[in-house]
């Protein structure tokens, strides 16, 4: 009996760390198919090709943005400051919208950069915490963004609002804008040089200096990548409103951010990073707000569920002590 016990509980020790490794690798998809037949079952016109639409677009921003954001936690940082760099960026556009709308998408997306290169620069160069660093520019960029414009401005570019709201082949084209850049980043991280030394800092920073890694131009990119994309979304975001509004635009998306590069199996530890299934938790995010919503639940409802999935998600996507990784063996 004894015997028969303790191969059961050796079965069940091998077992676990299979299904930690199941659920950091397909638990956001297996979910997000789950919210999709649910909503196929029990939400009216949820098939309709508006309803798709509407889906997309609204997740576009929090996609691009997580991109930037997934870049970063790979290297065991964070960036809250992006919520008001999409602010900052929105400020510039309508600024610089005499000079035609490229010349101010192309201003905003530079001053997105520049922000965040000061937040690298403290990480890297200062070594002040991450999340001392982009907190401070969090309050500080929004600042400077209601400076600028200090309330709703509407604007009547129609090249700018072409790229907000038209489509090719069905397909809006800020959705498109979103998966060319998913694609690149991907491309980053799976194939280059850069890719594989940020997954390195991320994993053992003290070991990335010692066996002469660039880690400090490596950790000043990422902030660069992260407040350029943070900036993009922001212009792209106002596009789509036909109004700049540096007040509201990109609050609490920081937030999104981290909870769909988490859901999507990126650990907050650092050492690796999951571009696509980071896409599938920004979707999985969206999809479950829309559902609530359609079910006339509040948003109350939304935000609890949601503080369940990211704590359930850090769980699962925490490092394994010894026993865990070789099956209490």
């Amino acid at each position: 009996m004894a015997e028969l016990t303790s191969r059961g509980s050796g079965r069940v020790a091998v077992l676990k760390p299979q299904v930690f490794a199941w659920v950091q690798d397909y638990g956001v998809y297996a979910a997000v198919l789950a919210l999709l037949l649910f909503n196929v079952l029990f939400t009216p016109h949820f098939l309709d090709a508006s309803n798709f639409r509407t889906q997309l677009v609204q997740v576009t921003p929090i996609v691009i943005v997580s991109l930037g954001m997934a870049l970063v936690i790979g290297t065991q940082g964070i960036d809250l400051s992006v919520g008001s760099v999409m602010a900052l960026a929105a400020a510039l556009t309508v600024l610089y919208l005499g000079y035609g709308w490229l010349p101010a998408l192309i201003v905003a997306v530079i001053g997105g950069a520049v922000m965040g290169a000061a937040g690298g620069a403290l990480v890297a160069y200062v070594g002040v915490q991450p999340i001392v660093a982009t907190l401070a520019l969090l309050v500080g960029v929004r600042g400077l963004a209601n400076v600028l414009v200090p309330q709703l401005v509407e604007f009547r570019s129609p090249g700018l609002i072409a790229l907000g709201s038209s489509s090719v082949a069905g397909i809006p084209v800020i959705v498109l804008i979103a998966a060319a850049l998913t694609v690149i980043v991907l491309f980053v991280v799976r194939r280059t040089t850069f890719g594989r030394q940020v997954v390195a800092i991320g994993g053992n920073r003290s070991a990335s200096e010692l066996s002469g890694l660039p880690v400090k131009r490596v950790l000043l990119t990422v902030y660069v990548i992260s407040g350029l994309l943070a900036a993009l979304a922001g212009v792209l975001a106002t596009a789509r409103l036909q109004a700049s509004d540096p007040t509201s635009l990109g609050l609490f998306i920081e937030l999104s951010a981290i909870t769909a590069v988490v859901v999507g199996g990126t650990p907050l530890t650092g050492g690796r990073i999951r571009v696509l299934s980071t896409v599938m938790g920004a979707l999985l995010m969206q999809l479950l707000a829309a559902t609530l919503i359609k079910h006339n639940l509040p948003q109350s409802w939304t935000q609890m569920v949601q503080a369940v999935i990211i704590l359930a998600a850090v769980y699962a996507t925490r490092k394994r002590g010894p026993d865990e990784r070789h099956g209490g063996q």
